[in-house]
């Protein structure tokens, strides 16, 4: 079977079941706050209220639900809401939990279930996986900085305006382009923690990548300890045999050390059952600006993995930093639909759920793309921009029952491509010094928004 036939086939699954899990009555009943909650007729079911706020847009919030209505009642007289605070008070009876189980339950085991185990892309038989953290500015109130903190502004006059602030980690395959777990917590709480709660997502077998705030012994050996192994970049001031082979600058070198627990570690070493040595390998790689990395790695094998494929491996991990810049960027994570703890946690569940959904749905698009540009120099690929405005305006259709779901997607693959964008392999782009006026230029006059 062609591959975009295998994609579609995938893809069509995953609606089907995204369709079935939201109307279950079980479902409802594992994420409603309470056991009265959703049980009265009204506008905002729990499946409705779930679709709306997958939907989110950064338009005005009374203007967005009246769309969504409308678009709901197509056909038929179209319901109204008793006021603005409605959407307020639906969406406090509902857990964020709805979203990650949905993650978990639906997109994860089509992904990674047996029916569609060959379309799983792993690197010599290892799924690559990323951890990384990043900061979000979360809306002004007192309870959101209750929970997550605050920061406080300053200059030369003194403290100024405040706001909360929370981080977020996500576990991130960087070939299948899908989020196995995320994680919102204070911003407090040190990315490195966050990682280790990750862990228990993690199977044997797989490869992280990891940037330089992830080569610490108690990391390391605990990656090691789930039976997965690492490719973590390194600091200057890491391990002596580290800063070794940065002071002996040569690239393509490869070496075989073992590490010692740092003293104020072994106590929890020898409680959690982890060895206080560690043998790793140290592969150096040089970078196009000259610049020396050193990389240490649990794959020890240098036949089974040559020191010269750990450049281009390590590079993937820059998957990590564009699914951010879609979070934030593209979707608009810090605009977040309410100003409540509940509302900031679904917020961000459902944009993570909803950008696995789009890598999902995409794929048959992309492997025609794939098959059509083959021969250019420039392969083109599906534009993010355009595919997950396209999955937003027909997401009532894809994941409600009135439409066909072969009818959606289909329409949704000949939308997906359009407008194109080229691979260009090798391609490097200086990194500028960042400038506020032109960052300000950028946000309010070119940036374009996704719904």
């Amino acid at each position: 079977m062609p591959p975009d036939r295998c994609l579609q086939t995938r893809a069509l699954t995953l609606i089907e079941r995204l369709r079935q899990r939201l109307v279950a009555p079980d479902f409802w009943s594992r994420h409603r706050r309470r056991e009265r909650d959703f049980t009265r007729e009204c506008v905002l079911t729990f499946p409705v209220l779930m679709l709306l706020l997958l939907q989110k847009s950064l338009k005005s919030l009374q203007t967005h639900v009246q769309a969504f209505l409308d678009q709901l009642a197509v056909g038929t007289a179209r319901p109204s809401l008793s006021g603005g605070g409605a959407l307020t008070h639906a969406r406090a009876k509902l857990r964020a939990s709805a979203f990650t189980e949905l993650n978990a339950s639906a997109v994860l085991a089509t992904v990674y279930g047996p029916e569609h185990a060959a379309l799983v892309q792993r690197w010599q038989g290892h799924r690559l996986l990323g951890v990384d953290s990043s900061l979000l500015r979360l809306p002004s109130h007192a309870a959101v900085g209750q929970a997550f903190g605050w920061v406080q502004c300053a200059n030369h006059h003194g403290p100024q305006e405040r706001y909360p602030q929370g981080r977020v980690s996500v576990l991130y395959d960087l070939l299948n382009e899908v989020a196995l777990e995320g994680r919102l917590v204070a911003s407090t709480v040190a990315e490195t923690e966050l990682a280790h709660q990750h862990l228990a997502a993690v199977q044997p077998g797989d490869v992280l990548l990891n940037d330089r705030g992830y080569t610490g012994y108690r990391w390391l050996v605990a990656v090691r300890a789930v039976q997965a192994h690492f490719v973590s970049r390194a600091s200057r001031g890491s391990f002596a045999a580290v800063q070794r082979l940065f002071a002996r600058n040569e690239a393509e070198v490869s070496e075989v050390v073992t590490l010692r627990a740092p003293k104020e570690l072994e106590a929890e070493c020898r409680e959690r059952g982890w060895p206080l040595e560690l043998t790793v390998r140290l592969v150096t790689v040089r970078l196009t600006s000259g610049e020396l990395e050193v990389l240490v790695t649990s794959l020890l094998d240098e036949s089974a993995y040559p020191t010269a494929e750990f450049g281009p491996l390590y590079w993937g991990r820059w998957g990590q930093e564009t699914y951010y810049g879609r979070l934030k960027g593209r979707l608009d994570l810090e605009h977040c639909s309410g100003r409540t703890v509940a509302a900031v946690e679904q917020d961000f569940h459902a944009t993570v759920l909803l950008s696995n959904v789009e890598s999902v749905v995409s794929g048959p698009a992309q492997a025609q793309l794939r098959a059509r540009t083959a021969g250019r120099a420039q392969p083109a690929q599906v534009n993010r921009a355009v595919s997950l405005h396209a999955l937003k305006y027909r997401l009532l259709e894809l994941l409600t029952s009135r439409v066909p779901a072969a009818q959606v997607l289909a329409e949704l693959t000949t939308w997906f491509q359009a407008n194109p964008v080229s691979v260009r392999p090798g391609r490097k782009v200086v990194r500028r010094a960042f400038s506020p006026s032109r960052s300000y230029h950028y946000q309010r006059r070119v940036r374009k928004i996704v719904f």
